[in-house]
């Protein structure tokens, strides 16, 4: 049954390819603090390093959730099921080819 779940669970990921994001929606998956804390994050970790439930969030568990869909559906992470984490990835070349500059400009730099 667990196995079944996590099957589910996988399937419940899409990904955008960034290239096929709008400007909007990039630009308002960036415009949220927390959101750029979480690619702050990512930027400094290697990849598949950082589970969902390891980022110190001032959100609740469905927000951080939100949050993390948000970042997906704007191409700016990819996510993988590994047994019970959910590990997270920094698309930052992705991003970078289909919106040169604005992820620099947006998380290299403090609030």
């Amino acid at each position: 049954m667990a196995a079944d779940h996590d099957t589910a669970r996988a399937r419940s990921l899409s990904h955008a390819d960034p290239g096929e994001v709008p400007l909007q929606a990039a630009l308002d998956a960036l415009a949220d603090p927390v959101r750029r804390s979480i690619l702050r994050d990512l930027a400094g970790h290697e990849e598949w390093t950082r589970a969902c439930g390891t980022f110190d969030l001032p959100v609740t568990k469905a927000t951080r959730s939100h949050h993390f869909a948000v970042l997906r559906a704007a191409g700016l992470i990819e996510q993988r099921d590994e047994g019970t984490r959910r590990l997270n990835r920094l698309r930052r070349p992705e991003f970078d080819r289909a919106f040169p500059g604005l992820l620099a400009a947006t998380i290299d730099r403090a609030d």
